[in-house]
């Protein structure tokens, strides 16, 4: 009884709301995130996190800071563009979404890597932390669109 007078919507209808929330919030965070990655600030900002990763320090050497930077952000300026193509490919929605869960798997994976980021005093745990629940939206709603494509 509680359920149909606080939110008065079909469930169905309420899942696929919050889906896309999910998917276009995630996608927009992208975009925004992407677009700051070929500043200069937000170039130094992630040189931390990036320079301790065994996965990702090897890139200073190759690309430079800035060009590091620019990588990162053009992966993800295009998961966030990609995931925003549901309706007209699930498909590429899906792969967008699994680009972005890469993206946050890599992201949390800084928690392990970076010095003292699990420290109590560490800004970086809390920072990091939110993209654990951005990492549970990019792999549901890769399985959604994956689900749509077929």
């Amino acid at each position: 009884m509680l359920e149909t007078t606080v939110l008065p919507i079909e469930p169905r209808r309420l899942s696929a709301i919050g889906t896309g929330v999910l998917r276009y919030g995630t996608a927009a965070l992208l975009l925004m995130w992407g677009a700051f990655k070929f500043t200069a600030f937000e170039a130094e900002g992630i040189r931390p996190l990036v320079e301790h990763h065994p996965l990702m320090s090897w890139m200073y050497p190759v690309f430079g800071l800035r060009g590091t930077s620019d990588l990162i952000g053009v992966v993800e300026i295009m998961a966030g563009a990609l995931m925003c193509l549901r309706r007209v490919s699930p498909r590429w929605s899906s792969v967008g979404s699994s680009l972005a869960a890469l993206t946050f798997a890599i992201t949390v994976s800084f928690l392990f890597t970076t010095p003292d980021a699990l420290s109590p005093t560490s800004p970086l745990s809390g920072f990091l932390m939110k993209d654990v629940i951005l990492l549970g939206a990019a792999l549901y709603t890769a399985g959604e669109a994956r689900a749509a494509a077929r």
